[in-house]
């Protein structure tokens, strides 16, 4: 014999009422034994769990925590979900969050600035307890409003002027400079910088620490030639690689630092297909050192960050920040390194 509930006849989500009207107990008993099942006898308990099963019954968990003030929620809008060194950095805040008993929202602006304002509101629509970003603009004054209005925010791979939320980076104007004396080590004296666009502040950065160890070196500012690019992906590195195969032989480059690992493997790619040889002809290196780096038919040299670190350390600052009245905010900054392999070292 089977027994009927309203929720059941009118196909509508089973509530606690309907759970305690099929095990014949008070709605106070479904409670307890949701949240208290110390205080429910063992055969209540059981007849109350079975009805749940038998009606297929879920916790409304979202509401539960907001009606305690939390959500138990922290959402990432990361900036490129196609780039490996976001979802490796989206990794490394997953992990945290498992450790803390958290759930992830993943979002993808796409590098896309209304985009991003959409996430942002979306998100704070839905009570999450904190937001990790790295956004498309790091001084946007989104930013600032996202913390005016309660939501603790941590700014991810990206630098900030403000002061009023964490941030975590990388010095990447250090990791321009040790890619060039890297190459500069390997006696190259002709080197192409490849991409952009420039108002990427990491963009920047990386030129100019590049553009620090060539002053150093004493070298022409002339003989670091600068190919900017529209995005950092493989199809922008085929370009620039068809771009410098076009230079006269006297004008052109024997190396090139990428500003990311994407562009140096379609630079890769396209020396490959024409023929060239790596390092032979051209050298490269290579900026993130995501997976796909050491993997390649030439295994990439790159100057690699942290990326799964750079996650977790942003979740821990955010999960300080929601759990600790006394939290000051920080802006943490680690140190790259270079990884040489054989796309410069032959």
């Amino acid at each position: 014999m089977s027994i009927s509930t309203p929720a059941a006849r009118n196909g509508r989500r089973p509530s606690v009422k309907d759970v305690a009207e099929r095990a014949q107990v008070s709605l106070g008993t479904v409670s307890n034994v949701l949240n208290r099942p110390d205080r429910v006898s063992a055969g209540t308990r059981e007849r109350v769990e079975r009805a749940m099963a038998d009606l297929g019954f879920v916790l409304n968990e979202s509401a539960r925590q907001l009606r305690m003030g939390r959500s138990n929620t922290f959402a990432y809008v990361m900036l490129d979900a196609t780039n490996p060194f976001f979802t490796d950095v989206a990794r490394g805040i997953e992990l945290a969050a498992e450790k803390a008993d958290l759930s992830l929202f993943l979002c993808n602006s796409d590098g896309r600035g209304p985009r991003e304002a959409a996430h942002l509101a979306h998100l704070q629509q839905h009570r999450v307890d904190g937001l990790l970003i790295t956004p498309v603009d790091p001084d946007s004054p989104e930013l600032a409003r996202v913390v005016q209005h309660g939501t603790p925010l941590v700014v991810v791979d990206r630098a900030t002027t403000s002061r009023s939320f964490c941030s975590v980076t990388v010095d990447d104007r250090l990791g321009g400079r040790i890619a060039i004396e890297h190459l500069l080590d390997q006696g190259h004296t002709k080197v192409a910088f490849i991409g952009g666009p420039s108002s990427i502040g990491q963009i920047r950065d990386r030129f100019d620490g590049a553009c620090d160890a060539w002053r150093e070196a004493g070298l022409p500012e002339t003989d670091l030639l600068r190919v900017e690019t529209e995005t950092l992906s493989v199809q922008e590195g085929l370009v620039a690689g068809e771009r410098l195969a076009g230079l006269p032989r006297r004008k052109r480059p024997t190396a090139a630092f990428c500003a990311n690992d994407l562009v140096a493997l379609g630079l890769l790619q396209q020396a490959i297909s024409s023929g060239q040889r790596v390092p032979e002809d051209i050298a490269i290196v290579g900026y993130d050192d995501i997976a796909f780096a050491a993997g390649a038919a030439v295994p990439l040299s790159s100057v690699r960050q942290p990326r799964q670190n750079l996650g977790r350390a942003a979740a821990d600052l955010l999960i300080d920040e929601v759990n600790n009245p006394e939290h000051e905010h920080q802006q943490v900054e680690f140190t790259p390194e270079l990884i040489a392999r054989t796309s410069t070292l032959g």
